[in-house]
């Protein structure tokens, strides 16, 4: 197949703000559309390779940054206020708007936030089926005991100091990604005492009803090595999903023989298998959806 030239567009989400996404034309006849949804703080760049795959397979990729992030984010994000659930209600919801077409369906591919991300979408009815890498609910406690205490440290030693110093989670400083909004960072942080999440916090008792409205077929990978997001966390996240008919995948990749996963190895070229399967798993999907 022929890989095409990507095209650089500007979204609006529904309160003005302006995202920068890419789109990945599809090789051939389009068999679907499909959205890719980033994990917090990953920029869109990080996608590419699975998105060019996807695309030189028939399907027609968006690929985003949300506000704050990459090419979507403001001169400095010193004093750059965003509320962390906005990046799925609001940016997220404007790619699928974009991508949505009653000529062919829309899928979604999400990377751990772009998981939860999936539950805060007012328009994630027009989806047919998502396919989530390494999403679960963030809580230390269900990470390994060497992983919980780097995480402690990094919320309650790390993130502060790094805060008060730049007005914003300044990973970059670190080496350790992109730099976050300090609104993100709190919520994030503050999610994350709870084994479920914000599903557990009192202050956020409407958040099911969003995600009970999801009804589509989910599909959720993680592997073994993910020490964020191991199947006990993933798990204890995805039980939010109550309406939707969700499969939970756990993956050895020793035993795949794909080499060391981790939370951020499901989008490298190593993994390619692992997309041929998520490929193979939508057509399945869309396939039974025709047939009923």
């Amino acid at each position: 197949m022929t890989k095409l030239p990507t095209e650089q567009l500007t979204l609006h989400a529904a309160d003005g703000y302006p995202l920068v996404a890419t789109l990945y034309p599809a090789a051939g006849a389009t068999r679907a559309h499909l959205v890719v949804a980033n994990a917090t703080g990953v920029p869109q760049g990080y996608y590419r390779r699975f998105a060019e795959f996807a695309a030189a397979r028939g399907y027609r990729v968006l690929t985003l940054d949300y506000r704050g992030i990459g090419l979507s984010k403001p001169a400095t994000l010193k004093g750059f206020a965003v509320d962390f659930l906005d990046w799925g209600r609001l940016d997220l919801a404007a790619a699928v708007e974009h991508m949505a077409s009653d000529e062919v369906p829309l899928l979604l591919v999400g990377h751990s936030y772009g998981g939860h991300a999936l539950g805060l979408l007012p328009n994630q009815h027009k989806i047919a089926a998502s396919y989530l890498f390494g999403t679960s609910a963030g809580w230390h406690g269900w990470m390994p005991p060497l992983e919980r205490a780097k995480v402690w440290f990094t919320w309650n030693v790390l993130g502060p100091l790094l805060t008060r110093w730049h007005g914003y989670l300044a990973w970059s400083k670190l080496g350790m990604g992109e730099d976050l909004p300090l609104s993100v960072y709190r919520q994030w942080k503050g999610w994350c005492r709870y084994p479920h999440y914000f599903f557990d916090d009192p202050k956020m008792t409407g958040i099911r009803g969003s995600y009970d409205r999801v009804r589509t077929p989910v599909l959720a990978i993680n592997s073994l090595d993910d020490l964020w997001a191991g199947p006990s966390s993933r798990d204890a996240f995805m039980a939010g999903y109550r309406n939707a008919r969700v499969t939970r995948v756990t993956i050895d990749p020793a035993r795949a023989g794909i080499g060391a996963i981790g939370h951020m190895g499901y989008f490298k070229a190593r993994a390619q298998p692992l997309w041929e399967d998520a490929l193979a798993w939508f057509q399945t999907e869309l396939s039974s959806a025709t047939k009923s």
